[in-house]
């Protein structure tokens, strides 16, 4: 579309019911650095550049049900998340502070959920 302006996505944005604690656990997770924080706004960025991380607080926060069910608040999104390890960054994950989710579609992917319950997958690359 040649009279399309030009877009770039620069950040992926969550919602938590505490962003700080969030942001935190991305930090400890990725290696990334928190790069700006106000009492409802945090956000990471890739030292190595792209799109960034950022937490907002939503009051209203409801946790996500991975795997989705009828009723149920579904997730809106989740990460995916290249490693080169599987089990050794599963483990850095649930050491962080995640929790492996109980159902695993996938023998060469683990599901896992941040402390806020954001489902994020470890795949290798």
């Amino acid at each position: 579309m040649p009279d399309s302006p030009a877009l770039t996505l620069t950040t992926v944005n969550l919602s938590a019911p505490d962003p700080g604690a969030l942001a935190r656990f991305y930090e400890r997770l990725l290696g990334w650095p928190i790069t700006e924080e106000e009492p409802d706004w945090v956000v990471l960025r890739n030292p190595s550049g792209g799109v960034g991380l950022a937490v907002q607080t939503e009051p209203a926060y409801a946790r996500p049900i991975w795997p989705a069910r009828p009723g149920d608040q579904q997730m809106m999104m989740h990460l995916e998340i290249q490693v080169d390890d599987l089990q050794s960054a599963a483990a850095h994950a649930v050491a962080c502070g995640a929790t492996r989710a109980e159902y695993q579609p996938q023998d060469d992917v683990l599901v896992h959920l941040d402390p806020a319950g954001h489902p994020f997958c470890l795949y290798l690359g």
